[in-house]
Order: C-alpha cells, then structure tokens, then sequence
C-alpha cells in the first residue's frame, strides 16, 4: 500500500512537471484559439540598436564582458552627474528607465542585419543624421517647427522601439484586432488582422495589416505620408512614402515575447535592415520600474518647448543689447 502511494505520488510529480513544461514551451492561447500576445512589454536594454566602435567586428561580449557593464549599471543607477559648461542640464537620473541588462544572447547591437550592425544609411541619410545630432545641441529655435516631432509631442516614429525611458508597451487582443498602446507618447496602433489588401489613404504610422504565420503573428505597414520635412530625433524612423515596416510577434513563453522588425527603405537604406529585441513582463529582470501604463500627459507637461523657444529669445535679446 505505502509503495502504491509512493508510485502515484512520483507519477503526480512527473505529470505535473511534464505539464509544467509544455506549458513553458507552448505558446500561450486567448479563448478564441490565437497566440495570446498581451501583457505589458518592455525592450528596455543597455544593448545599443547599432555596435559601437569598440566593438567593430565582435557580435558577441564575453560572460565576463556582460557582467562587468551590467554591474557598473547597478552602481550608477542613481547618481547625479554635473553638467558641461554651457549646458543647463537634463532630468535628474530618477526621470530615466534605460535598463541595467544585456539582452540574454549577449549581442553587441540589436541590429541582426546587416552584420556590421550598422544603419545602412544613404550617403545623403547619414549626412542628415550627423547634422541632426548636431542641431540638437546648437541648433536655432525660432519656432516650433525647429524641435523634433517627439519634443513637440507628436511621435517619434514607427517601429516600436524606446530604450530611453518610458519604454513600455501594452498589448490588447480580439479575434480580429491586436492592438499596441506604447506608454511613450501613448501612440496607438491599431492592427487589423485581415486579408484585406492595404488602403491607399497615407498616414503617419502607415497603412497596418496583420496576419498569422503559424505561431507568429506577422504585421506589414506600408502608405506611409512624406514627413521628410520634419525634425525626427532619429532619422531611421522618419516616414517617407517608400517606407515599408514588417514586424514579426512571436511569444516564447509566459514572459519573453520575440519582436523583430525589417525596415526597407530606397530613399533612406542601401539595403534592407533588420532588428531582433526580447520583450518580457518581467520588469524587473531588466532593471527597470515595474508597474502599469499610466497616461503621458505629455503636451500638458511639455514645458521645453516654450522655454526653449523663449531661451533663444532672450539669447537674441542679449546680443542685439548695446
């Protein structure tokens, strides 16, 4: 009797241990039968987008590598650091969520391609790139039109891509929608998923359409309006009307959703390029606050955009004073 009970107690362990691991290895199923992509993600990561010069031609950092920059993170979380001559400072180090991890794979650049892990900017993009990065310190304010969008609280592009802070995104489904709200913003994309060809009507985000390959749902956004125009902080995400963006959701298990996007784009890329970034629920294993998606009230707050309009006003001021 007692061996009867210790069997039946050893095969409840194997069994709940064996449904345990499919649960893990199997993607998780809303009601109507779909991958259930929802949850709050973030990318957050001290993984940079492109390489960095250091490590030109090494894709991977060592253990040791990866242990001593997460490591100088946790120590300088917090700390306050003074700022150059002439800057008037930034938010306080509370204000900024970038992460204090490596994504798991160790990867020197989000970039998977191509393998230098570079933007394969244009000569004409790169060059509008540099001069962009250069006008955010020094450049003229002499009206709105003068910041980026982000600072002016409109967008600062597609994809869905945000290491700074405020990096979350939150996921809702229906049969026939998946909807992406990113706390950034609080931009919007509403993804139909459908077979219906793309509308011809151009927007900001693009024309969206969704689809399920397998396990993996699969969004094309194309229509893009022409938004060359405009100051974007990164020039990749501009909009232009060659823009293509497809995106691949694949959820690995209960907190690792996979999200890799390809962006091609004539005007802007001399090839294709594409990105891989672990999401996760898991805010804290990046190092990040953990908690809901609250509202970025963002033009109710935007106090730089009027100071720095005024700060240039006073510069004028001073310099045409006798």
């Amino acid at each position: 009797m007692r061996e009867r009970r210790s069997l039946l107690l050893i095969v409840t362990v194997l069994v709940w241990l064996a449904s345990d691991l499919l649960v893990a290895q199997s993607p998780l199923r809303t009601p109507w039968g779909a991958p259930d992509l929802q949850g709050i993600w973030t990318g957050s990561t001290m993984t940079p987008l492109e390489r960095r010069s250091e490590h030109a031609g090494k894709a991977f950092l060592t253990e040791e590598e990866a242990a001593a920059l997460e490591r100088r993170a946790d120590e300088s979380r917090f700390v306050e650091r003074a700022p150059s001559d002439g800057d008037p400072g930034t938010y306080n180090q509370i204000w900024f969520d970038p992460g204090t991890r490596i994504v798991s794979d160790r990867r020197t650049a989000l970039i998977t391609a191509p393998p230098d892990g570079q933007v394969p900017y244009t000569s004409a993009m790169a060059e509008r790139e540099r001069l962009q990065v250069a006008y955010r310190v020094n450049g003229q304010r002499d009206s709105w039109v003068d910041v980026d969008t982000g600072e002016r609280c409109m967008s600062d592009g597609v994809p869905m891509f945000w290491l700074g802070y405020n990096p979350n995104h939150q996921i809702v489904q229906t049969p026939d929608h998946v909807v992406i709200l990113h706390e950034m913003f609080r931009d919007r994309r509403i993804i139909p998923i459908t077979d219906q060809p793309h509308a011809a009507v151009r927007q900001w985000n693009g024309d969206i359409r969704g689809h399920w390959e397998g396990d993996t749902l699969v969004v094309e956004s194309t229509h893009f309006v022409d938004k060359t125009s405009d100051r974007w902080a990164a020039t990749w995400r501009m909009p232009t009307e060659t823009m293509h963006l497809t995106e691949r959701f694949t959820r690995l298990n209960r907190d690792t959703l996979q999200y890799e996007f390809t962006l091609t784009d004539p005007e802007k890329f001399t090839e294709p390029w594409s990105v891989r970034i672990p999401l996760t629920t898991n805010q804290a294993s990046r190092g990040v606050t953990e908690g809901p998606l609250y509202e970025y009230a963002c033009h109710e707050g935007n106090y730089s955009l009027m100071n720095v309009l005024s700060g240039a006003r006073a510069e004028e001021r001073a310099e045409e004073a006798p």
